[in-house]
Formats: C-alpha cells, structure tokens, sequence
C-alpha cells in the first residue's frame, strides 16, 4: 500500500505519526518577510498590495479566493480549532461534555475539549473544506488551550499531539498550516509547521519566542491591536511581517511594517 494511503487511514483512525513522513512536497511556503493582510469580518478589501490574505474560511466564497488567486495572491483560511462558536453550521455532531468554559471577551465561543476524537472530527473537515475551496493554507486558531481555562485538565502533550494532527491532515491535503500563539509549544512544534501566525507578542514582550521559525526562513505572520512604539522596529529587524489591526479586523489597515 503507497505510503500517502497508509498514512491517510492513520489519520481517519487517529492515530499520530511524525510530520515529516507527511509533509507536502508542493504546499506553499512563506517565507520570513512575507506581506500579508488578515481580515476576517465585513466585505473583503483585496486592494493592498501583499502576497498572502487570511481570511474566515466559511465567509469566504470558493469563487473569490479564485479571483484573489489570479491576482497572484495567496490566500490562507482561518477557522477555530480549539473553540467552539455557536452561529457555525458544523458543530451539531460535537458532543456537549467535550464544550468547555467561554472565551474571554468572545461572546457564542467556548473551548472545546481536544481529546474528543469528534472535536478532531470536526477538524479535520475543516480542512477538509479548506481545500475543497481551495484554499492555499490554513490558519487553526485557539489551538493553545492547555494553557487557558478551558474547563478540561488538559496537557502540553494533548496540545502537541492535537495540534500535530492538524498540520499532519493539512499536509495531507498539500495545504501549508500555521501555528497560532502556543508559544510554549514552538520548540517541539516549529518543524511540523508551515509558518506562524501572532497576536500581540510585542505587547507581551514575548516575539523572542517566535525566533526558531524565522531561523527557518518561515514567517511570522503578526498582529498587535495597540501603537507600540518599536512596532516596525523589532519587525524589521527579526524580518516579522507586522500589522497593526483594529480588534475587528474587519479589512482596515492602521498600518504594516514592509
């Protein structure tokens, strides 16, 4: 049986093998540097020059990456992987024990338990979606839920092996995958992924900790919600491809670090 067919029926029993037998030899790859915009609320604004847009991965129509595509973009899918948001047309076959405590400030999302095979379920047909509409990556979020009050005693260790799962199915699908937050994970998770994407690091003074995707030439994709004044000064120095959003991100651009 061809490797890719013994690795995929792994995958739909759950069963997890390291990255590296799965990577995908033709997924994109950004490298460090590379401009991009996130948007993920209100109608898509396509008119900034960068490489890369983020967008909501159900939001956005199949027909519309498409046309960003052609324009010789890239375009990379943001759902929730470690939440569950309430007005999602997907989320009836997650059981209720595995749907944990609220988000802080995220009214109709709670965590999800990642240890519910339905949770990696659900997930997986995500990306699943993802790449039926053809997206050129995805963007998992709140995949750092071992370190929050979820409502479950989870471990690093479920979160390493929930979230090299996901990067194992993206692969699969010749998708690239990004690591969002978990920064205390990036040691053992920086191989098994594509580029990263931050919120806030800067404000946190934390940003050192995204260093090893950089020493790979992956980039950082990151985002502050306030002025800080050595924004483009530390992105440009360590080759992070900064923005500073409103908390909406609803396609306003306050300003970007190019």
């Amino acid at each position: 049986m061809p490797l890719a067919r013994i690795i995929l029926s792994a995958l739909l029993s759950f069963t997890v093998y390291p990255l590296t037998t799965v990577a995908a030899d033709n997924g994109y790859q950004p490298s460090a540097g590379t401009p991009w915009q996130l948007q993920l609320q209100g109608i898509l604004n396509t008119r900034y020059d960068v490489v890369v847009y983020d967008v909501d991965l159900f939001d956005t129509p199949a027909a519309q990456i498409k046309a960003m595509q052609q324009q010789g973009r890239k375009v990379i899918c943001y759902f929730s992987a470690g939440s569950v948001e309430d007005w999602r047309d997907d989320i009836a076959a997650i059981p209720k024990s595995a749907i944990g405590k609220p988000l802080d400030d995220w009214p109709g999302e709670r965590w999800l338990d990642i240890r519910d095979k339905q949770v990696w379920r659900t997930m997986q047909n995500r990306i699943k979606l993802a790449a039926q509409k053809g997206c050129d990556g995805v963007d998992p979020d709140n995949v750092d839920g071992y370190q929050n009050a979820s409502g479950f005693a989870l471990t690093a260790q479920d979160q390493v092996k929930f979230n090299r799962f996901l990067a194992q199915c993206a692969h699969i699908l010749e998708l690239s995958v990004g690591l969002k937050n978990s920064l205390g994970l990036i040691p053992e998770l920086v191989n098994d992924f594509d580029f990263a994407v931050n919120e806030q690091c800067l404000e946190y003074q934390e940003c050192d900790a995204l260093l090893p995707f950089i020493q790979q030439n992956k980039a950082v994709f990151h985002v502050e919600y306030q002025q800080r004044p050595n924004l483009c000064q530390y992105a440009n120095q360590h080759q992070f491809s900064t923005l500073l959003l409103p908390l909406k991100l609803d396609g306003r651009l306050l300003q970007g670090c190019r």
